[in-house]
């Protein structure tokens, strides 16, 4: 009885989190107590006996040890994804530069989409009056900004900024057409400065392909290279 009154009389005099914080400020403690770690003993979390404080402490570096090797593979993974994906903004860059014109630019990004992003499915919306000669190959569709068809992408516009996930069975049907069904995700990106001379929307067959949570640096960047593409000059030759 009188060690149970002893227990109870230091546990108000120790708090766990006294003792936890005075362990935690004198990281040499066991190293002077060696003999302690041999008689403490815990409960293990999985069959219900006692281990040693050490080998607790050697299963829970193993635990973190797995989880860091696990963190350090999806590092790896996300790094070669982005290289992956700045190569094939290089390959876009490239077909770019190689033309000089507006039609030829535009084939060039429906190509590249197809060909260098693996795209499913493509649309390029281009506003009537915007400056962007519209004769290119069937992905490009032209609207006027205030048609009635896109105010199912009115708020998309008013934001002018990068999306991604599923999209409303209106807007598939504005886009798509017969190959509205097979759209289960995708990425809209503006292009110019407040959408002005329209927008891209890049459509997958995976829900998970385009999700809410992807990054949006890459997309950000491959409309506003299009967006330079569709409005700069083509260069002019120099007379020698």
């Amino acid at each position: 009885m009188s060690q149970q009154k002893n227990e109870a009389a230091l546990g108000e005099a120790f708090s766990e989190e006294a003792v936890a914080d005075y362990l935690q400020r004198r990281p040499d403690f066991f190293e002077r107590h060696g003999s302690l770690l041999l008689r403490l003993k815990l409960p293990h979390e999985t069959n219900g006996f006692t281990v040693s404080l050490i080998e607790r402490q050697v299963s829970m570096l193993r635990q973190r040890n797995a989880e860091l090797e696990r963190q350090l593979k999806d590092l790896i993974s996300v790094a070669k994804a982005n290289d992956a994906l700045v190569e094939k903004i290089h390959q876009l860059s490239l077909r770019l530069l190689r033309t000089s014109g507006q039609a030829q630019r535009l084939e060039q990004i429906e190509t590249s989409l197809r060909e260098d992003f693996g795209a499913e499915r493509a649309a390029l919306v281009l506003f009537a009056g915007a400056g962007v000669d519209a004769a290119g190959p069937g992905f490009v569709k032209t609207f006027s900004r205030e048609d009635q068809e896109l105010k199912p992408f009115s708020a998309f516009i008013q934001g002018a900024r990068a999306r991604c996930g599923p999209l409303r069975d209106r807007q598939k049907a504005v886009l798509f057409d017969r190959d509205a069904d097979g759209i289960a995700s995708a990425a809209m990106l503006p292009l110019g400065k407040n959408s002005s001379i329209g927008f891209l929307v890049i459509g997958s067959s995976d829900p998970a392909h385009f999700h809410p949570g992807k990054r949006m640096d890459f997309l950000n960047r491959i409309g506003e290279l299009i967006t330079v593409a569709l409005t700069s000059e083509p260069p002019r030759s120099v007379a020698v």
